[in-house]
């Protein structure tokens, strides 16, 4: 049987490796050392868990350029933004070795009464492919340090960083059961789901993909964190300088190809400024250079997948088809591999499928509004509520449109910001739970009343 687990160069098609997946003896093998592996790991002290954990980041730092070029040539990330990545995950790593052991300190209520934070047991994680470090470090590192063990499934299509991942935490001193990297079948995960020894489950991805790990948890009684798509809005309320806000919003929607759940995606921009702010986002578009994630100068590489780019084209066609306005890209390029045009879309209504899907590219979507209160509103009517931003120069004004948003990160004057002491998460069908920061911590933890008295 063909393995769904390889290298392939999205820049080219090229298929580079294959890896074995697990069989049925490879699940009951990783189960039993997980089992032990979390024995063994939560007796460990937390100062020796924290200090596991700075090395890991110390490695990613070590092995940054090995780490970037991994990505790179499995997925299609700029060596440039690669490399950004590598070193954000590091940052996650190390935060944790020196902040997370404050969050393992018991809670007093009274003379009698503490709350302990203990580890719960094995944790399956399942992870996407457009930020392979950045995603498996905000599961892993506050669950390692809690005590918990791992099972992490990435992304078929990143195997290689996915084995890099394992070896490089194994190096720095964490239990080969703790965390084990496993190229399970979708079967295979509902399965371990089911396995007792088996306490949690976290899963980024597609909305289709949390829906079937949730069921599949909910049946088992295991406790699950959801991120999922998102569809962000950002709503330019003024601005003094209309070109450098265009600017901002095309890198931010631009980076990782536009592969982002956290990226610009719906663009509300008062009546006013519509007009200059889509020529500029245009002229950023078309002047961003497109090609192999390996140059220095490209800003845009490919797609992580030909069905990746077949899904976006169709819902960009949809949108053409019913009478959306393509100002700049609307097609693939006429080139090996999987790239899409940087592509800006305007006059897009509700019989369309940008107007309500997630389009997970380089694709930006520009809506003229009248007032705040209609930006709102449409902003709000999406099922997605991940993040949103507000633009102004009015930091109050901006402050108090961003909190009417639905969503679980709202911003003023920057979008998508990620750093380890900030929450991650969303809500509404943008999943559920959160990561990073101390909230990262809060998720898979017994918090364990202890009360007593001498009689």
């Amino acid at each position: 049987m063909t393995s769904e687990y390889r290298t392939e160069n999205p820049a080219t098609g090229e298929v580079l490796k294959t890896f074995p997946e697990l069989d049925k003896q490879g699940v009951k093998t990783a189960l039993d050392a997980a089992e032990r592996g979390y024995s063994a790991w939560r007796a460990t002290d937390a100062s020796d868990r924290a200090a596991a954990l700075g090395r890991t980041a110390d490695l990613y730092e070590q092995r940054s350029d090995e780490l970037a070029h991994t990505i790179a040539r499995e997925m299609g990330k700029p060596l440039k933004q690669a490399a950004g990545e590598v070193a954000l995950a590091a940052a996650i790593y190390r935060y944790y070795a020196e902040q997370g052991p404050k969050g393992l300190v018991e809670d007093t209520l009274d003379d009698r009464s503490v709350v302990r934070k203990e580890p719960v047991g094995v944790l399956l994680g399942i992870m996407p492919w457009n930020f392979p470090y950045y995603q498996v470090a905000r599961f892993v590192a506050p669950n390692l340090l809690l005590g918990n063990a791992v099972l992490l499934k990435h992304a078929p299509i990143c195997a290689a960083s996915a084995l890099l991942m394992e070896e490089i935490l194994h190096e720095a001193g964490v239990d080969k059961g703790a965390y084990q990297n496993i190229f399970a079948s979708n079967d295979q995960v509902a399965d371990m789901l089911a396995d007792p020894r088996v306490q949690g489950v976290s899963l980024t991805g597609s909305e289709r993909a949390g829906a079937a790990v949730a069921e599949a948890a909910g049946r088992n009684l295991k406790k699950a964190v959801l991120e999922l798509g998102g569809s962000d809005p950002m709503i330019v309320l003024d601005s003094a300088d209309v070109a450098k806000t265009s600017k901002i919003a095309a890198r931010a929607r631009l980076s990782n190809c536009g592969q982002a759940c956290n990226s610009p995606k719906r663009m509300y921009v008062m009546a006013d400024l519509y007009d200059d702010f889509v020529d500029g986002l245009t002229a950023q578009f078309e002047g961003s250079k497109v090609g192999d994630p390996f140059e220095d100068d490209t800003q845009v590489g490919p797609m992580s997948s030909a069905s990746a780019l077949d899904l976006l084209e169709e819902q960009v066609k949809d949108a053409i088809d019913k009478g959306a306005t393509v100002r700049t890209g609307g097609k693939r390029l006429d080139r090996d591999g999987s790239f899409m045009a940087p592509t800006v879309l305007t006059d897009v209504t509700k019989d369309m499928r940008a107007y309500t899907e997630e389009l997970f590219g380089p694709v930006a979507v520009v809506y003229k509004v009248a007032s705040a209160d209609e930006a709102v509103d449409a902003a709000n009517a999406s099922e997605f509520g991940l993040s949103g931003s507000v633009w102004t120069t009015d930091a109050d004004k901006g402050r108090a449109v961003a909190e009417r948003l639905d969503v679980g990160m709202a911003f003023v004057n920057e979008h998508g910001t990620t750093a380890p002491d900030l929450p991650f998460g969303g809500v509404k069908r943008s999943g559920y739970g959160r990561e990073l920061a101390a909230y990262g911590m809060d998720e898979f933890v017994n918090k364990k009343l202890v009360r007593g008295s001498a009689k």
